[in-house]
Parts: structure tokens; C-alpha cells; sequence
């Protein structure tokens, strides 16, 4: 339920809220929309794992609620968890090389994670964290857990641009060169910053991994290509293709599939 009539502290719960936090490593402070679980306004004791939603491309911090799945309070209640959506800000979730403006990466491993564990009761270790997204926010999801498993061990891609060679249409679209400079003179940047590229240096179990692609999705050869990788490397990962295009549908499917991932991981 969107709204719940308990008093919670001396202000009436809300399940879903916006609130905006403050950052450095970002040009401005960030939105951030929050959803918690019903039992978070009824039990003043109780810790809760956390799920860090990513929005794609053009999205920002309401993108999961309008156009994914606008009851995801009802999904929070039912695993008992928290969730969390900043705005993506068409960064791609990393720390910018040529625009030192933009540390998304920075900022939400050293201000988001700490300023959501001091603000609500969540349980504050990487076991009970996870991250995914869809679109660039799978690409975020992945890039972030396999980097700081020691902040989120469990990561998550929905249609994700996870190989950033993969398409000539990357050097031109979805700002990535706005991020990394021209494509041809900065090669060796583009390729130290794609998901794909990251296997190698990942250890068996590091990270806990789900993928998922539609299999008429743009994407699906990336996502094809990392599952091999992943393979190749004996990296355990949960992969799945499904019937399905780059569309919100998809991913409203798609987000019942990576919670009931999560809840099982949290839950060991």
C-alpha cells in the first residue's frame, strides 16, 4: 500500500517517499525515491535488507514507479525489504574520465549506501545488499557489484548494455561519449569500462549474479557475450533469456524474477 494510516515516530508512514541527499562527488544533491516494507511502520526493531534499483537512460528516480511497476510497495511488503531508486542521471554509474563533475560511482558506494544505513534501519552489510536495474541500470548494476562486492555482494541486469563495444550505435548514442570522450581516440578508456571487461579479474562467488535479456531486445548479443564470459571464467551467475524487446513490459516481468533472487539470498 502506497500510504499506511500509522504513526510512525511523530510523523504519519509513508511507504513510498522522496527524499534528496546531499553529495559531493555529484554536481547537485541526489533524488532518491524509497520504498519500504509495511512491517517498517508495525516493528521499530527490525532490520531490512536493502535493494538499490537503477533507472535507463533518459529515466530518473521515479522511472521504476511510472513506467515499470508502480506498485513496487506491494513487492517491498511481500519480501520485506527496502528499495531504493536515485536518479541515474544518464551517467552510466561510473565516475566520469573526463568530466570531473560527474563521480556517480564515487557517490553512491561513499554517500548513498552510508546515508541510507544511517537514515533507516537496514541491515548494514553487503550480504543484504543487492543492485540491478534495466538498460543502463543493469549495465550500472553489474559495473557496480562486481567492483565493490564489498558494498553490494549481490548485483543484477535486466537488458543491460553490458559490453559497450559491442555496437557501433554506442559511440554515438545514450551519451556514453559525453562520459568517455570520442570512441576511436579513447579505445583503451571504452574498454576498461564496460561490464564485460570485468570478468576476468572477478573469483568464483565474489558476487552473486542474475542476468536477464528479451531475446528481440538490441542488447541480447551483449548479453549473450557475458554470459560466455562468465562461463568461460567459472563464474557462477544466474542467466535467463525470455521472450521480450527493450520495453518497460519486460522489466515489470523481469523485477519479480531478481527479488525473488534476492529475498532467497538474504534469506540464507
Amino acid at each position: 500500500m502506497s500510504f499506511v494510516a500509522e504513526v510512525f515516530g511523530n510523523e504519519t508512514f509513508q511507504a513510498i517517499t522522496h527524499i534528496q541527499v546531499p553529495a559531493v562527488n555529484i554536481a547537485s544533491p541526489m533524488d532518491v525515491k524509497v520504498i519500504l516494507p509495511e512491517s517498517y511502520a508495525t516493528d521499530a526493531t527490525k532490520q531490512y535488507p536493502v535493494v538499490y534499483l537503477l533507472n535507463g537512460h533518459g529515466g530518473d528516480e521515479d522511472s521504476w514507479l511510472k513506467f515499470n511497476e508502480p506498485r513496487l510497495d506491494s513487492l517491498a511488503s511481500v519480501y520485506d525489504m527496502i528499495i531504493v531508486c536515485p536518479d541515474g542521471r544518464n551517467t552510466w554509474y561510473w565516475d566520469a574520465p573526463i568530466d570531473s563533475t560527474i563521480k556517480m560511482e564515487t557517490f553512491l558506494v561513499d554517500e548513498l549506501v552510508p546515508y541510507i544505513d544511517k537514515k533507516y534501519r537496514t541491515k548494514p552489510s553487503a550480504k543484504y545488499r543487492a543492485i540491478t536495474g534495466f538498460s543502463m541500470g543493469g549495465h550500472g548494476g553489474l559495473w557496480l557489484a562486481m567492483r565493490h562486492s564489498d558494498v553490494w555482494k549481490t548485483g543484477g541486469s535486466m537488458s543491460g548494455g553490458v559490453d559497450i563495444l559491442d555496437d557501433a550505435r554506442w559511440a554515438k548514442y545514450w551519451d556514453m561519449y559525453r562520459r568517455l570522450g570520442d570512441r576511436e581516440a579513447n579505445m583503451d578508456v571504452w574498454k576498461s569500462h564496460t561490464v564485460i571487461s570485468l570478468v576476468p579479474q572477478l573469483r568464483p562467488n565474489q558476487v552473486n549474479i542474475i542476468i536477464d535479456c528479451g531475446v528481440d531486445d538490441f542488447f541480447i548479443n551483449a548479453n549473450r557475450k557475458l554470459h560466455q564470459q562468465l562461463l568461460k571464467y567459472k563464474i557462477p551467475h544466474d542467466y535467463t533469456e525470455r521472450p521480450g524487446r527493450h520495453v518497460h513490459p519486460y522489466w515489470k516481468n523481469s523485477i519479480r524474477y531478481h527479488l525473488i533472487y534476492f529475498h532467497n539470498i538474504f534469506s540464507k
